[in-house]
């Protein structure tokens, strides 16, 4: 996954943060053709979710006999080409898992304007799920960027619970600890996707699990203990030593949090 935040020049980042390209700057999708096949060793189905102007690709895989499913928010870089690899994490625990993609990544039509519509297009995601399967047994799962909407969604919902995979307080916070040239006042000012976790997580009513990497260089694990103090529900932070931010499925202590948590 890359930097949610790319280093560029003082003055480009100033641009950007007056309303030239947030998009480009927070967001890297893999587009790929309308027609593409995918391939995965576990069988699969694509589900097309349609939102205001536009439509979302999801992929679903199924567990036999589920126990529930699990909403998976992936991260701010490439598609459900590669994002599809993560559905065995869950359906070997017994869950189905539906991955969408945002707008502009892979099939999925149209392009990410603003922050109330990101959140708005996970929404409906969450609420094509509830006409098959009830609140209860729906967990809602956030990946980087992807926490961003999932705490919206655990918000707005009464999800089984929330997992959350390398949070940020906020993109707020995010830029300033990247940019610390930059007044917080002005980023605060300009940032049209400020996904404010911080103010949201003490409303999800439901459990709460946070995971994070001791040494993620991208978003600090400082954002998961100050997030984990907002937070109201049951729940527990999960530090994996030795972790970064895009590989804490290669570590064991993570299979085996999964499997608590799944059990």
């Amino acid at each position: 996954m890359k930097n949610l935040l790319a280093p560029i020049s003082t003055i480009c980042v100033c641009s950007i943060f007056i309303g030239c390209s947030q998009e480009s700057l927070i967001f890297y999708p893999e587009i790929l053709p309308p027609d593409y096949p995918f391939a995965f060793s576990q069988p699969f189905e694509e589900v097309n979710v349609p939102v205001e102007a536009a439509t979302l690709n999801a992929l679903l895989f199924k567990a036999q006999n589920a126990k529930g499913v699990v909403l998976y928010l992936h991260g701010n870089a490439g598609s459900l080409r590669s994002w599809g690899d993560v559905a065995g994490d869950f359906t070997s625990r017994g869950y189905d898992i539906l991955i969408p993609d945002y707008r502009g990544f892979g099939k999925s039509t149209g392009n990410i304007a603003n922050e109330k519509q990101l959140l708005d297009d996970g929404l409906a995601v969450y609420r094509t799920l509830t006409k098959t399967w009830p609140e209860n047994r729906i967990i809602v799962y956030g990946r980087s960027i992807g926490t961003g909407v999932a705490t919206f969604i655990a918000r707005s919902g009464k999800p089984r619970m929330l997992i959350l995979e390398s949070p940020f307080l906020s993109l707020i916070d995010l830029a300033s600890h990247h940019y610390p040239f930059l007044p917080r006042p002005i980023i605060s000012m300009f940032l049209r996707y400020p996904l404010r976790n911080d103010r949201r997580i003490g409303e999800v009513a439901c459990p709460v699990y946070l995971f994070h990497g001791a040494k993620d260089d991208i978003i600090p694990f400082d954002h998961s203990v100050r997030l984990e103090r907002l937070i109201r529900s049951p729940h527990r932070l999960i530090r994996i030593e030795g972790g970064g931010h895009n590989d804490l499925s290669d570590f064991g202590a993570f299979d085996r949090e999964l499997d608590q948590i799944f059990r």
